[in-house]
């Protein structure tokens, strides 16, 4: 169950939420970050890690590859997760990706209710 997986040690925070805007964040070194996009709301979801989540979704909403985002439109983020250790983000992207479609959904509507393009508040 979504609930019951334990946090990584270094896990910082999962969204805005947390009350620090990402811009702030850029002023940290070595974050990596665990994301979710979609299409629209229960659309099809894309989970993915980088350690430039703005570019990385400017590269999305660009359509800049041809794959899998691409192809589905998925230039919405959703959701993200941030980690001081590359090893245990890629950890956690492998262990989301293995979830059912409901836990991920859960997970999504826990910080995100409205589905809303985290990506605007940058």
């Amino acid at each position: 169950m979504p609930g019951c997986h334990p946090r990584a040690s270094s896990f910082v925070f999962k969204t805005r939420k947390s009350g620090i805007p990402l811009k702030s964040l850029k002023m940290f070194n070595n974050n990596y970050y665990v994301y979710i996009t979609t299409n629209k709301k229960d659309g099809v979801l894309y989970i993915g890690v980088t350690n430039n989540l703005e570019g990385r979704i400017s590269e999305h909403k660009e359509r800049m590859y041809k794959g899998f985002t691409y192809k589905y439109g998925l230039d919405k983020l959703v959701y993200y997760e941030i980690y001081n250790d590359i090893k245990e983000a890629i950890e956690r992207e492998k262990q989301l990706k293995k979830w059912n479609r409901d836990w991920k959904i859960k997970l999504i509507e826990e910080e995100n209710p409205n589905w809303n393009d985290l990506f605007a508040t940058f």
